[in-house]
């Protein structure tokens, strides 16, 4: 596996200079329903319902290719933040889903001006079908997990955090690409070093987990959990490599716990959860007399549920 450049807390704080506001200082929400003092950042409430925004806002502040195209692959909250980002920087964006992609997904990247293709039976399958896309027509395709500057984009969900809080714990944070765990780890790193930093994958989805504890990549026959967002088999290099700078431990939730845990969002805070979003949560959930007495935080990272969903989970 090729090192990466590492990820830096000062591009974090460059991040949050230019990442549109509309994004950044989330909502801190509290609970003590538990044995142990609870934060969630709640990144659902801007125009695209999820922390994707940030990461893809600073990926495209620092492009230097003025107008031109990119493609991307997306099960749907990626695709709209970069769509979302891209027209603000006066870019063209097609999108790869998978036939099986949320459909209300899929109609929100379309309403940020992307054009979405849907092929394959997964995302995986969409990934591969876009970078062959890509390829045909030199064109830039983004990858979720390969950019430094997405993921430090993403950390500024941390940088945040350090400043309503002292004195965290530990903090669980949902694992799909990795993006999210690596900037968020790269920020507690850097500023909190006594910051337990724990990723959270599906246990129907655990090839980020697997890869991270045998240091190389390790991909999986299938990829099969309610949790559509961080649903991934074939993980990415960069994404493990920084991973293995940046945070402590991998744990596996299983969809029960999800469900679950998007409830106690429900219930404690008024918040739509979508499975992914929630994975963060689940574990600390599953986890809660571990962490007896400790200061803990997670991010409820998205909200895109469809009616349908919302009635059968929630």
């Amino acid at each position: 596996m090729t090192k990466q450049a590492p990820l830096s807390a000062t591009n974090i704080e460059d991040a949050r200079r230019r990442i549109d506001p509309i994004f950044l200082n989330t909502s801190l929400l509290h609970s003590e329903r538990l044995a142990l003092s609870l934060v969630a950042k709640d990144e659902t409430d801007n125009p695209i319902r999820s922390f994707k925004g940030r990461g893809t806002g600073y990926f495209c502040a620092d492009l230097t290719d003025a107008g031109a195209p990119l493609v991307t692959a997306s099960a749907g909250n990626f695709g709209q933040g970069l769509a979302y980002n891209a027209a603000r920087h006066g870019r063209p964006l097609v999108v790869f889903a998978s036939l099986k992609a949320n459909p209300l997904k899929i109609d929100a990247m379309r309403r940020f001006g992307a054009e979405v293709l849907l092929v394959g039976e997964d995302f995986d399958a969409a990934k591969e079908a876009a970078k062959t896309y890509a390829g045909e027509r030199n064109l830039q395709f983004v990858e979720d997990g390969a950019s430094a500057a997405i993921a430090e984009g993403a950390g500024t969900i941390a940088a945040e955090l350090t400043e309503e809080v002292e004195d965290i714990d530990a903090a669980f944070i949902p694992l799909g690409n990795g993006a999210l765990a690596a900037g968020i780890g790269c920020w507690f790193k850097s500023r909190s070093p006594l910051t337990r930093v724990v990723a959270v994958a599906a246990k129907g989805a655990p090839c980020m987990a697997l890869s991270y504890k045998a240091g190389e990549v390790i991909s999986t026959r299938e990829a099969c959990t309610i949790a559509d967002g961080i649903a991934v088999r074939n993980p990415v290099p960069s994404a493990i490599a920084w991973l293995k700078e940046t945070i402590d431990d991998v744990v596996l939730v299983d969809d029960d716990q999800i469900l679950d845990a998007m409830r106690f969002a429900h219930e404690t805070w008024n918040r739509l959860v979508e499975p992914a979003g929630a994975a963060g949560l689940a574990a600390v959930l599953a986890q809660a007399s571990a962490l007896n007495g400790s200061r803990v935080a997670t991010i409820l990272c998205g909200a895109n549920l469809t009616d349908q969903q919302i009635k059968a989970w929630l």
